[in-house]
């Protein structure tokens, strides 16, 4: 009889192979892990989801195409018992928790040591919460006004804000341009910004979109 417990399925989803390739070595060495593939986007996954079948996806934020938040919550609307693990460089509260109000289990920064990403794996395969040292203090309440944006509005800023126009935006999340327009209007509403350049410079300085600066 076969007593040994079945290997957590685990995906990498990083744009840079070096990245992407350096995790799977790490879980590799693990007997009760099975890396199933490392991805570029979060468009691969998506169309992989089925196939591939991950316990847990080790999902970065920043990437090419469709990033990790939408990815996260296109991912969830499919298969919602997928534990998602955002593994990131920013440690601002604004980032963790907009990761966690997208579905995300857990947020672990890719400086953190190996074994913390094990115990990342294990704790959210247990159905916990799991943050990192760096990123505990997105625990605490914090008084922008962003909180009061739906997962929807928060996704669409993010776009928004990456320079993409309203059809590209519906294309990327699949809703209508129409609803793209209306999401458009209640962010400058109740963010009090009267221009797309406002959404902006809003995202920037509240650590919604990394602007043009190198991504890991």
């Amino acid at each position: 009889m076969n007593t040994h417990p079945a290997k957590t399925r685990v995906v990498v989803v990083d744009d840079h192979p070096m990245v992407a390739e350096g995790i799977e070595a790490i879980l590799d060495s693990y007997e009760d892990i099975e890396v199933t593939a490392t991805l570029s986007d979060g468009q691969q996954m998506i169309d992989r989801l089925s196939e591939l079948a991950p316990d847990v996806i080790l999902m970065d934020l920043n990437m090419p195409g469709l990033g990790g938040l939408s990815a996260t919550e296109m991912i969830l609307e499919r298969a919602p018992k997928t534990r998602i693990l955002v593994l990131s460089m920013h440690d601002t509260p604004e980032y963790v928790q907009t990761a966690l109000s997208h579905g995300a289990r857990g947020y672990v920064l890719k400086d953190v040591p190996t074994e913390e990403i094990k115990r990342a794996i294990d704790a959210v395969m247990r159905g916990e919460r799991y943050l990192c040292t760096g990123a505990e203090g997105a625990l605490a309440p914090s008084p922008e006004a962003r909180e009061h944006l739906t997962n929807r509005e928060q996704t669409v800023l993010l776009q928004l804000a990456q320079g993409k126009s309203n059809k590209e935006v519906a294309q990327a999340l699949e809703i209508s341009v129409r609803t793209v327009e209306t999401h458009r209007k209640n962010l400058k509403r109740k963010l009090g910004i009267s221009s797309t350049a406002g959404l902006t410079r809003y995202a920037l300085e509240h650590g919604v979109l990394q602007g043009t600066s190198p991504h890991i």
